[in-house]
């Protein structure tokens, strides 16, 4: 048996027709015939109850259908999965990332790379401001993003990533292990700009407004590097996301907890529904895994 004479014997099955199945088939109609006498010796029983008028299934026929149609959809699906990694594997993908989201794109890429070290990547860090723009293009294949920077567009669908908390970042000279919402009034602060990241600039106003107090000092930056000099150069305190500090060590800064203040950042993978990019579906079923679904920090 091979899935030729499969295809046969559902083509005849649907049409109830030899000469018809042998169209579809592109194979002459005494092939049809041949194959499902092949069939029916293998299977050793009759298949369809032939005259000169019409052709029916018999009642074993009926029975084997769904299992043969099963068989010729998993080889489809097999041949489809073979062409995606083909066609990708000398492909490109295009993703887009905002400043705060390293850490889980860091992961995906490295799981992604060791998969499939021919397709080329391209990353290019978005603005809050140039986030919606670019999601309403098709200029990239993915947004690592803040889920609440997300538009509302059904042509999108998304995956949480993964949590995060907002934390303290200081110089080393500050020698407090916490700092609470009354000390907080006090200092100085060296933010990311709201138009680097809006989301993240509204949730650090929204700590300020819940403890009703306007900071005396606030200087924005368009990049976390100039944020993290700033704080070394002991210009004031930040606020940012616990993983990137975490991730972003730099010497002449460290980070500290609030201590009476809870946080709560979630972020998400976002794409197009109708992206056509072979390497995009590799790229998809890879962030998707297990090696990088089980991690305990992260949800996907």
């Amino acid at each position: 048996m091979d899935h030729i004479q499969l295809k046969c014997f559902i083509s005849v099955a649907r049409t109830l027709s030899f000469s018809e199945a042998a169209r579809r088939n592109y194979v002459s109609q005494s092939t049809v015939s041949r194959y499902i006498k092949d069939l029916e010796k293998e299977f050793g029983v009759k298949l369809f109850e032939r005259t000169r008028r019409e052709v029916a299934l018999t009642n074993e026929g009926k029975l084997i259908l769904p299992y043969a149609q099963e068989i010729i959809d998993t080889l489809n699906k097999a041949v489809s999965a073979v062409s995606r990694l083909h066609i990708g594997s000398g492909g490109r993908l295009r993703l887009a990332y905002d400043c705060t989201s390293l850490d889980y794109p860091t992961k995906c890429l490295k799981s992604f790379t060791e998969r499939y070290p021919d397709i080329a990547v391209e990353m290019v860090k978005l603005s809050g401001a140039e986030f919606e723009s670019a999601l309403n293009s098709t200029d990239y294949d993915f947004y690592f993003m803040l889920r609440d920077m997300l538009p509302d567009n059904d042509n999108i669908d998304i995956k949480i990533t993964h949590k995060d908390t907002l934390s303290l970042l200081v110089s080393d000279d500050y020698k407090r292990k916490s700092l609470n919402s009354v000390e907080l009034k006090n200092q100085k602060f060296a933010l990311l700009s709201e138009t680097e990241s809006p989301i993240l600039y509204m949730e650090i106003m929204d700590i300020f407004r819940t403890f009703h107090f306007a900071p005396d000092s606030i200087v924005a930056f368009d990049d976390v590097r100039s944020v993290y000099m700033a704080v070394a150069a002991g210009m004031g305190v930040s606020v940012l996301p616990t993983q990137l500090i975490n991730n972003c060590a730099q010497p002449g800064v460290k980070q500290i907890d609030f201590s009476d203040i809870e946080t709560d950042l979630t972020y998400v993978l976002a794409w197009r529904k109708n992206n056509s990019n072979p390497a995009a579906q590799l790229f998809l079923d890879t962030v998707s895994s297990d090696n990088i679904k089980d991690d305990e920090e992260y949800i996907i």
